[in-house]
């Protein structure tokens, strides 16, 4: 049985996301294992030390209760959807969050990692916030994003960005697995500089990976790489992005995105992201 990892802070984005895990649960007949990490206050005071043992006992029955609390919201969240067949089990942890999330990645073998993501509210900040893309960068699983006002739609049209590199090939067969459980169109899509002289002759190889598939390449040439990307997504009426990970910072890059932009186009569709 494949496994879903739903990392959680008890918050409406981490509770809206939770209907993804669930649908893809269902889809390809996964178990789900939630998981809430918190750490100990930092305790700076002078001789303290006969009280720490029972602060810490306090914030680790908090954390206990808090959790308690939360799981029947879960189950409900399940059977609103007529989704209560899927397996669940909990899990509390003490320690750093992605440290936790890696950790459990490896011994679980976790097949996904979905988890729901802030908006930015600042110029400085991706839209998929600090720990979501350190996440994507660093855990060895293929991790699927919510953004906040992403409400669950069908996934009927996959988008997949890539550079048809071969490097891309393993990557573009796991979504076209997924595409293949939702009985969804795939678009790959590369945008490329117009200074760029294309010398890829990998297309080739493109060419055969599609056949009989229901996919669909496209090669843009424009130097805004993000607002491209959003116009397509708008475009083609995209319900969820695909990328193969190249190195760390991919997604900080790729959506730091102008005001204008952001008024523009709300990104609110999931994000996966694929490691090699």
């Amino acid at each position: 049985m494949k496994k879903i990892l739903f990392p959680t802070d008890f918050s409406d984005v981490s509770k809206n996301a939770f209907i993804y895990a669930l649908k893809l649960a269902d889809s390809i007949d996964a178990e789900i294992i939630t998981m809430h990490v918190y750490q100990l206050p930092q305790v700076n005071y002078i001789n303290v030390s006969e009280y720490l043992h029972e602060i810490y006992d306090v914030t680790e029955l908090s954390n206990f209760e808090n959790y308690k609390d939360e799981v029947p919201i879960l189950r409900n969240i399940a059977e609103e959807n007529n989704l209560d067949k899927v397996k669940i089990s909990h899990v509390l942890i003490l320690g750093n969050l992605v440290d936790e999330i890696q950790k459990i990645t490896k011994h679980e073998n976790i097949d996904f990692v979905i988890m729901g993501t802030k908006g930015a509210t600042s110029l400085k900040e991706t839209f998929l916030g600090t720990v979501a893309t350190k996440v994507m960068n660093d855990v060895k699983a293929i991790v699927l994003a919510i953004p906040e006002h992403c409400k669950y739609q069908p996934i009927k049209n996959l988008l997949f960005i890539t550079e048809y590199k071969p490097e891309d090939i393993e990557s573009f067969i796991r979504v076209k697995t997924l595409a293949k459980v939702f009985q969804a169109h795939i678009d790959c899509l590369r945008v490329q500089s117009p200074h760029h002289e294309n010398k890829n002759n990998d297309m080739k190889d493109w060419n055969e990976l599609i056949k009989s598939h229901n996919i669909a390449l496209h090669s843009i040439s424009g130097d805004d790489v993000e607002g491209i990307i959003l116009n397509f997504i708008d475009l083609y009426k995209i319900n969820m992005i695909a990328m193969h990970v190249y190195h760390k910072n991919f997604f900080e890059k790729l959506f730091r995105i102008s005001l204008s932009k952001k008024l523009a186009f709300h990104v609110n569709v999931p994000i996966l992201a694929i490691h090699e």
